[in-house]
C-alpha cells in the first residue's frame, strides 16, 4: 500500500527497554528516518507543515503479526456459540439449549432449516462418562441442524439433522474427524446470507485485531482463500461508518470513507487440493492480490500432515497413554504424497506451511523438505525428537509456533503424552539451535491476541498462582516480541513499512503473565495510517 505522500512525525517515542526518546519520520507508507527526539527532521523536510503526533514517552514497536490463523472461523466467534467454557458434555448441551432458546426468542427468530454452529468445545479433558454422544446432542436440539467444532478444529460434533444435510454418517458419539470434518465444515459457509454475515464479522475481527496491535495475519482458512481475500479487499462496505471512529479500520489517514477490508496485511494460504488451479492461474507465494493496494499477497501452500493432540490424532512414535488398544495417531497424507506436494509447490514458486504436531509427523515432514529443497515453515511443531530440532535451521525452515497451545494443552499432555517420543513445545531448544521462530494463535483454537502468545512464551503459565510449564523452554521477552513481528526485530528501523504500535507500558518491564496479557495498546498504524488510536491529534 503506497500510503500518504505527506511526511508525518511521531515524536517522543521510546523503544522497549530504553529510556532514550526518538522521533520517527513516516512518508509514503514507510519509515523515512529515526532520529533523537527534538531534531525535528520533518520540519526541514516539509517546511513545518507535517502532522506531528506526540507519543509522550510511549513505547514504539513494529506492528504485530499473527502467523497462523483461520480468520473466517475466528471472526465467526464474534457471532456464534462459543463452548470454550464447557467442562463436560452436559454443560455444553446446556449452553446449546440456552443459545437456541435465545435465538428463537430474538426479533429475528430462528429458521428451523438454518444450521446453528458452535465452536471450541474441548472434550479431551472431559471425564469418560461426559464425552459427546449423538443421543445427547439430538435431545438438546431436535430437528434444528447443529454443527459444533472442537477447539482444535480437528473434529466436529453434529446432530442427526445436520448429518443428513451434510451427507455424513455418524456413530454413537456424534463425532466426525479430520478430513471428513474439514470438508463438512466448509459447507456451512454456503448457507443463504452467510457471506454478508461473515463480511460483517470479519470487520469486527479486523477492528479487534487492530486494538491489540496486529497489522498482519497469515490466513490458512480451508477455502478458496486467494479468491476470498481478493473479494474482501475490493468489497464495498454495507453501510457508511462514523468518520470520527478512529478504531474503525476503514478510515484512511484523512478520515475519508474507503471500501473493503483495509485494516490488515494478509498472506492467503493455498491448500494442496487447490494448488493445481492456483498454479494454472499464475499464482505463487508473494504475488500481490488484485485490489488490495499492496496489503494482500498469496501465501504458502498449507498442508496438514497429521491430526492434533486434543483429538488424539497427532501422529506419534509412541502410543497415546490412556487409550486402548495402542493408538499412535493418524497421517492425513502418506509420506510420498507429502513429498509430492512439496515438490510441486517448490517447483512452481510456492513456499510450504506444513502442519505437523506429533514427533513422527515432524520427522516425515522434515524428510520431505530435505528431499525436495522446500522452503517455508513447519506449523505447530509441537513434539520434536531432539535430533530433529537442529534440522529446522539446517534446512532453512521456520518454526511457526503457538505458545498459548502449551498453556491449553499442559494437562492434556500429562494425560495422553505421558511417554512422549520427543520434547513437547521445544521453544527455547529451537531458538538455541538457530531456528527462526514466528508466533501466532491458530485462532480460533486460541484467541487472536499476540500478547497472550508472548506471555505464554515468556512466563510459561497463564497465572502467577500456577508454576510454569517447562520453564526450561521459556523464551526471553525480546525473542518472543521479535518473533511476533514481520521484521523479526523488537524495534523499527528506517526503510521498514510504517507498521507501528505504541504501547502504554514497556513490555520488558512486565513481571507477571497477567500484566503481559493485559498490555495496553495506545495506537496501531498500518502503512502510515492509524487503524486504531486512543491518542489525540492523530
Amino acid at each position: 500500500m503506497a500510503g500518504t505522500g505527506i511526511m508525518t512525525i511521531i515524536t517522543n517515542a521510546r523503544f522497549p527497554g530504553s529510556a532514550r526518546r526518538v522521533d520517527i519520520a513516516i512518508k509514503g507508507g514507510a519509515i523515512a528516518a529515526i532520529t533523537p527526539a527534538g531534531s525535528r527532521i520533518s520540519a526541514t523536510a516539509t517546511g513545518g507543515t507535517a502532522p506531528i503526533i506526540d507519543a509522550d514517552g510511549r513505547w514504539a514497536i513494529p506492528g504485530l503479526w499473527d502467523c497462523h490463523t483461520h480468520f473466517t472461523q475466528w471472526a465467526q466467534t464474534f457471532g456464534r456459540l462459543d463452548l470454550i467454557g464447557a467442562r463436560s458434555a452436559s454443560e455444553a448441551m446446556s449452553m446449546l439449549r440456552n443459545h437456541l432458546e435465545t435465538r428463537r426468542n430474538s426479533p429475528e427468530g430462528l429458521d428451523p432449516g438454518v444450521f446453528v454452529v458452535g465452536m471450541r468445545f474441548r472434550h479431551s479433558l472431559w471425564s469418560r462418562d461426559e464425552q459427546p454422544t449423538l443421543a445427547a446432542i439430538d435431545a438438546a436440539s431436535g430437528d434444528q441442524p447443529i454443527a459444533l467444532s472442537s477447539a482444535d478444529m480437528h473434529c466436529g460434533w453434529v446432530n442427526s439433522a445436520a448429518a443428513r444435510r451434510l451427507g455424513l454418517t455418524v456413530r454413537e458419539s456424534g463425532l466426525v474427524g479430520e478430513l471428513e470434518w474439514f470438508d463438512a465444515y466448509c459447507k456451512l459457509d454456503n448457507a443463504p446470507g452467510a457471506a454478508e454475515e461473515t463480511l460483517e464479522l470479519i470487520r469486527k475481527a479486523e477492528s479487534d485485531a487492530a486494538r491489540k496491535g496486529v497489522v498482519g495475519i497469515r490466513d490458512y482458512e480451508m477455502a478458496e482463500n486467494v479468491d476470498t481475500w481478493t473479494r474482501r479487499f475490493s468489497a464495498a462496505s454495507p453501510r457508511p461508518r462514523d468518520a470520527n471512529d478512529s478504531a474503525w479500520t476503514g478510515i484512511d489517514w484523512d478520515g475519508s470513507f474507503t471500501h473493503g477490508i483495509r485494516g490488515l496485511r494478509v498472506e492467503a494460504g493455498v491448500y494442496p487440493e487447490r494448488l493445481e488451479d492456483a498454479i494454472e492461474a499464475g499464482w505463487k507465494t508473494g504475488v500481490e492480490l488484485p485490489g488490495s493496494d499492496g496489503l494482500g499477497h498469496v501465501g504458502a501452500m498449507k498442508m496438514i500432515s497429521d491430526g492434533s493432540l486434543n483429538t488424539r490424532s497427532a501422529f506419534c512414535s509412541m502410543p497415546y497413554s490412556d487409550i486402548f488398544p495402542d493408538f499412535y495417531g493418524t497421517l492425513s497424507y502418506a509420506p510420498d504424497q507429502i513429498e509430492a506436494y512439496f515438490h510441486v509447490a517448490t517447483c512452481h514458486g510456492f513456499a510450504i506451511a506444513c502442519h505437523a504436531i506429533g514427533d513422527e509427523a515432524n520427522t516425515i515432514v522434515l524428510n520431505a523438505a530435505a528431499s525436495t529443497h522446500a522452503h517455508g515453515s513447519i506449523e505447530h511443531a509441537q513434539m520434536l525428537r531432539p535430533a530433529d530440532i537442529p534440522r529446522f535451521a539446517k534446512l532453512g525452515l521456520t518454526a511457526s509456533i503457538q505458545p498459548q497451545h502449551a498453556m491449553d494443552d499442559r494437562d492434556v499432555i500429562t494425560r495422553f503424552w505421558a511417554n512422549p517420543g520427543g520434547t513437547p513445545y521445544a521453544f527455547k531448544a529451537l531458538h538455541d539451535a538457530g531456528v527462526r521462530l514466528r508466533m501466532g494463535s491458530d485462532a480460533p483454537v486460541a484467541p487472536l491476541d499476540p500478547w497472550m502468545a508472548i506471555s505464554a512464551a515468556v512466563f510459561g503459565t497463564e497465572s502467577s498462582d500456577r508454576e510454569p510449564f517447562q520453564p526450561e523452554q521459556c523464551l526471553d521477552a525480546r525473542t518472543a516480541l521479535a518473533a511476533s513481528t514481520a521484521v523479526g526485530r523488537d524495534r523499527p528501523e528506517p526503510g521498514d513499512p510504517a507498521d507501528l504500535v505504541l504501547l502504554d507500558r514497556d513490555p520488558y518491564a512486565v513481571s507477571t503473565p497477567e500484566e503481559m496479557r493485559a498490555m495496553p495498546v495506545a495506537a496501531t498504524m498500518l502503512a502510515g495510517r492509524w487503524t486504531y488510536s486512543s491518542l489525540h491529534g492523530e
